[in-house]
């Protein structure tokens, strides 16, 4: 498997950290850890599809994909190779006006946000390019085409940057009155912009400063406590919840990303 990163035009970086090209040409099976952020992938040759222990579920062309709780098995067959947009944290709300906490767990087709007939365009206009830098600039003239009017919400992401600051280890009522802001109202604007909530959210961020540090030679007990979790039990139901491993597993375990 081949991945390969690019950057956005200038006029979508306040809201796409990158654009990532996976292809297989052996065909693979990967396991994709929980993001902070929602994906849109473009499957533009090839099938790939979600896979776990009862079933096998094939991915349309396009689709879009709110946060997860848990990691998830893709299976990519022979000769594949998928374009998928990585947004930033606040970035999906730009372009979307249904409420993006409703994505969460989930991935749908595109044409659930957007019309048929221009999904179709697409997935018609993505077979006559022929190198990569080809197919970006052609998800990027749709998603310019579909930018709302839309400003950022600086108290939620001043608010997720404190999330992160903490590693995930901060109170919500505590990170709500830090903003002047009651509990509720804190987590429901939170939730139209980032699509999670706070707590969730908090969550994914520890578990991913978990993963970052790779601290494989030290005891789980050790990455308990330097996680904020205060007995091991926890600690490990939460990282197997996240990477469906266990920590020993995971680490020793095919590649991830």
């Amino acid at each position: 498997m081949q991945i390969s990163d690019f950057i956005p035009t200038a006029a979508l970086r306040p809201y796409i950290a990158s654009y990532k090209v996976i292809e297989s040409a052996g065909g693979s099976l990967n396991r994709v850890l929980p993001s902070t952020s929602l994906a849109m992938a473009f499957c533009f040759k090839g099938q790939v599809s979600y896979q776990n222990e009862s079933q096998k579920v094939v991915l349309p062309f396009a689709l879009l994909t709110g946060l997860q709780k848990s990691a998830r098995l893709i299976n990519y067959d022979q000769d594949t190779a998928t374009l998928i947009v990585m947004f930033k944290e606040t970035g999906a709300a730009a372009f979307c006006r249904q409420p993006l906490h409703e994505l969460f767990g989930q991935s749908v087709g595109l044409d659930n946000y957007f019309k048929i007939s221009e999904i179709t365009a697409l997935q018609y206009q993505f077979r006559g390019c022929n190198t990569h830098s080809e197919r970006i600039a052609l998800v990027e003239h749709f998603l310019l085409s579909k930018l709302l009017s839309y400003d950022t919400d600086k108290l939620i992401l001043q608010a997720a940057d404190k999330i992160r600051m903490e590693k995930g280890n901060i109170k919500i009522k505590e990170l709500a009155a830090l903003f002047c802001l009651s509990q509720d109202a804190f987590e429901k604007r939170f939730r139209k912009v980032i699509g999670t909530t706070p707590k969730q959210f908090a969550y994914l961020i520890r578990m991913n400063a978990v993963i970052a540090a790779q601290k494989s030679s030290a005891s789980f007990l050790d990455w308990a406590f330097d996680s904020g979790y205060y007995d091991q039990s926890h600690f490990i139901k939460d990282f197997k919840t996240y990477t469906g491993l266990t920590p020993s597993n995971f680490f020793s375990s095919a590649s991830f990303w």
